[in-house]
């Protein structure tokens, strides 16, 4: 029961850190920031938020931007949310996507991926099965 009421409150923290990131004044909080996933402690003192950057090159930037931050988008979440404790925010860079792409060209270049034991080199794989 907790479980749940916790992935609604980490779905509400989603959508409002979404909605409010933009707001930042930080210039290094700019370009096309996601908020990907938010996981937040059992007892809700503590939120780890998943960002996902469009530019990665500016990712650091963003994330130095964002932790510099987190005070205004912290009160700011108090403000909206109706809960006993705020969480301390801490942003963290989402490499879900990246990896995803990753292996979506693994999968399509087959010849990329080498055996993980040498002596399973003589093993081809058929298109058929």
């Amino acid at each position: 029961m907790a479980s749940n009421r916790i992935g609604r409150i980490n779905e509400e923290i989603q959508r409002e850190l979404s909605s409010l990131i933009p707001n930042v004044k930080d210039p290094r909080v700019s370009g096309m920031i996601s908020v990907t996933a938010v996981d937040t402690t059992p007892d809700l003192r503590y939120a780890k938020v998943y960002i996902s950057v469009l530019d990665k090159s500016d990712c650091a930037q963003v994330l130095k931007g964002l932790k510099s931050a987190s005070g205004f988008l912290r009160r700011e979440l108090g403000h909206s949310l109706q809960l006993r404790y705020t969480p301390e925010l801490t942003f963290v860079r989402d490499d879900s996507i990246d990896k995803g792409a990753h292996i979506l060209e693994m999968l399509r270049n087959p010849q990329v991926v080498k055996p993980a034991n040498p002596e399973n080199e003589h093993i081809h794989l058929d298109e058929e099965g």
